[in-house]
């Protein structure tokens, strides 16, 4: 199965302004950590927030759950990380989840295959 989201930077950049705790609901303190670290951390998030609706999706889940769908980012490839009613969902179907994820200056998109 498969999931793709797109979204506009500066539209995620403006919520997180706005709502500052938004931050908190939408990432994991390790995601949040990987974009403080980069020039413009919303591009990173953005493309994060994708990924974890583009999982959701994948995965058919009724509701997203931000938290429990986690981009994990390595040496060669970002990778995702189930927790919760996601990884009983994967469970459950029996499948597992890749991710891949991009950025230009104005707008971010993934792609998740659950196979």
């Amino acid at each position: 199965m498969i999931g793709i989201d797109l979204l506009e930077i500066d539209r995620l950049e403006r919520a997180l302004e706005r709502r500052p705790r938004l931050a908190e609901r939408l990432f994991t303190a390790q995601e949040l950590s990987y974009a403080a670290g980069k020039a413009r951390p919303g591009q990173h998030l953005a493309a994060r927030f994708c990924a974890k609706e583009a999982v959701s999706k994948a995965l058919r889940l009724e509701v997203l759950r931000p938290l429990e769908i986690e981009v994990m980012s390595g040496a060669a490839q970002a990778r995702v990380v189930l927790h919760g009613a996601a990884l009983a969902r994967a469970g459950e179907l029996g499948l597992s989840v890749e991710i891949s994820m991009t950025h230009s200056r104005e707008t971010a998109g993934a792609v998740a295959l659950a196979h």
